[in-house]
């Protein structure tokens, strides 16, 4: 069967592999769809991980399918459910980020399919299901923000994860959340989640936006922006120097982008302002949270790109060169949704 794999720096290729040898607390999933991202792009420029390691890397970690075979020791899930599986765990090897496992393939080996599947409900189409995954990265990073009613919120960046925490703060009721980003096909995708405003840094003073929507905190340099929490998850380093500078006291920051260089900050206005930074890394404590959410909101037309496992380069192309689209979505079988 295919499987796309990285064999070194810039070397990824879609091989023949052997079909997957399951135990018995395991599964074999026929996977419906597979998404790509950012840290695939970074795993092929690296040529693994954090460099190439002594095998080839599987790709892919957002993925959805129909379970097509348990083992004897599976007790939760049967051979026809429709499922997502959660790529990232303390305790077992990752799907897609190093393990031996990768979802860019027709059939896919699930070890301990009871503690790594989730059930998606029937009104959730496959291809949608496929998003789960950076939405519960987005959902975390939201949590990470400590965003409390009525607070003004700036995210930074409007790629999926971006989205994924604009979605997941509007479905919570929060009115006053602010997208920023240069792309226009991403501030329309934000707008129609339900954004307050979506603004284009390359055109305007955000600050100065961000003040008159959120209105002024008093600071003894002077007033600042009132929003009150922001989410880094554009990966430009000078978003997170510049929130620390203009961010009002007591604001929050999550930071989910990868950021791969060591960035300027006064630690000194952190001081003054008491302000909050946090990391946000994979999922909140519930992942099937992303599931539910895809079950209350439509989110399809976050996915902007499908393309089918034979056009896999072609995804590349289009996630690598340009940031007018959503979420890329490989179709590995569309017979499933």
């Amino acid at each position: 069967m295919l499987q796309v794999r990285v064999h070194g720096p810039g070397d990824v290729r879609t091989d023949d592999v052997a079909e997957p040898d399951p135990g018995p607390a395991d599964a074999l999933v026929r996977v419906a769809a597979c998404g790509i991202c950012g840290t695939d792009l970074t795993y092929i420029r690296l040529g693994g991980v954090a460099g190439p390691g002594p095998d080839p890397l599987c790709l892919g970690h957002e993925m959805s399918g129909t379970v097509e075979w348990v083992g004897p020791e599976v007790t939760r899930y049967r051979v026809g459910d429709r499922v997502v599986a959660q790529p990232g765990s303390e305790e077992l090897p990752k799907i897609g980020s190093g393990g031996p496992e990768g979802a860019l393939t027709p059939l896919m080996l699930i070890t301990q399919a009871d503690r790594r599947l989730h059930r998606v409900p029937d009104e959730v189409p496959l291809d949608v299901a496929a998003f789960a995954e950076p939405l519960a990265v987005g959902m975390h990073a939201a949590d990470q923000a400590d965003v409390h009613h009525g607070d003004g919120v700036a995210v930074f960046g409007c790629g999926p994860i971006g989205l994924a925490a604009i979605a997941t703060l509007v479905d919570r009721g929060n009115d006053r959340v602010v997208a920023i980003e240069p792309s226009a096909v991403r501030r329309e995708l934000a707008l129609g989640l339900g954004a307050q405003a979506a603004l284009d840094p390359t055109a305007t003073d955000i600050w100065d936006e961000l003040a008159s929507l959120h209105g002024t905190s008093p600071f003894m340099f002077g007033p600042t922006p009132a929003t009150a929490a922001f989410i880094e998850a554009s990966g430009v380093d000078q978003v997170i120097t510049d929130v620390i500078s203009h961010g009002a006291f007591g604001a929050r920051l999550s930071v989910v982008a990868l950021h791969y260089s060591p960035i300027k900050t006064s630690f000194l206005m952190m001081l003054m302002k008491e302000f909050t930074v946090r990391g946000s890394f994979e999922y909140p404590p519930r992942f099937a949270d992303s599931i539910d959410l895809l079950a209350r909101q439509d989110l399809s037309r976050l996915v902007t790109h499908r393309f089918g496992l034979d056009r896999f380069d072609d995804a590349l192309g289009v996630l690598g060169a340009s940031k007018d689209c959503g979420k890329v979505l490989v179709t590995i079988d569309p017979s499933q949704w």
